[in-house]
């Protein structure tokens, strides 16, 4: 009976045994899912890459481009998008200190610089998209279907169909997983704007605590680990 008595002391309505927040257990619980969905796309990913091994294209010989800069650099700007992201994490590091402080202009302007970082990030990535998209000037010959026959045409970039550096698969795995990472990489710089319009109108001023900046930097976190992870087998192996 007293064991019995003990657990209900501890498990009884509103009260939880591992002092966290409903909040933040639901938010680990969703990290938690979306993490499967991201290693379920990087293991689809590595499989077709070891199946056409021969075939696959070499990222450090596709996305060599550099704004303002004419010759070609390996993985140079992935390198500058992965350091922006890394950055803005950080900032969101000192934000959520500065919640536990309840120190307001701290957050608000750690809040800010993150959004920043999240914004420069989905941007590069959209030029790094518009020029894999659009590919080099000299382009590749491929053999694609053209008013229902098969012809060699020469194709610049890659989209759904054709592929200038290599097998279509490849240009299909970059846009899923990268699109699918910078969608959420939107989807936090857009939480992290609500969260600092809160922080602006003294709404957690007024609750007393700043758990809501903690929570989003959960999700924040999560979205910068995932991208070491798609930089790593992506990009680099």
């Amino acid at each position: 009976m007293a064991g019995h008595s003990a657990v209900e002391t501890h498990w009884k309505g509103g009260v939880s045994p591992f002092g966290v927040s409903y909040g933040k257990m639901m938010m680990w619980f969703f990290l938690i899912s979306d993490a499967f969905t991201f290693s379920g796309l990087l293991a689809a990913y590595g499989f077709m890459r070891h199946k056409y091994s021969d075939l696959w294209p070499n990222p450090g010989e596709v996305f060599t481009h550099f704004p303002f800069y004419e010759g070609h650099i390996p993985l140079a700007y992935v390198g500058l998008m992965t350091f922006i992201l890394i950055m803005s994490s950080v900032t969101m590091v000192l934000a959520v200190e500065a919640g536990h402080r309840n120190d307001k202009r701290g957050v608000s302007i750690w809040m800010f610089l993150t959004i920043i970082g999240g914004l420069a990030f989905v941007g590069s990535q959209a030029w790094e998209w518009y020029h894999f998209i659009e590919g080099t000037e000299k382009g590749a010959v491929r053999n694609i279907l053209v008013d229902g026959q098969w012809k060699d045409v020469v194709v610049h970039g890659a989209n759904l169909t054709y592929n200038e550096y290599g097998l279509p698969v490849f240009g299909d795995f970059f846009f899923f997983i990268t699109g699918f990472h910078g969608t959420h990489v939107f989807s936090g710089v857009v939480l992290n704007a609500i969260i600092f319009i809160n922080v602006l109108n003294d709404t957690y001023t007024r609750r007393g605590h700043y758990e809501m900046v903690e929570k989003v930097g959960l999700y924040w976190h999560f979205v910068d680990l995932v991208w070491v992870f798609v930089f790593t087998f992506f990009y680099l192996l």
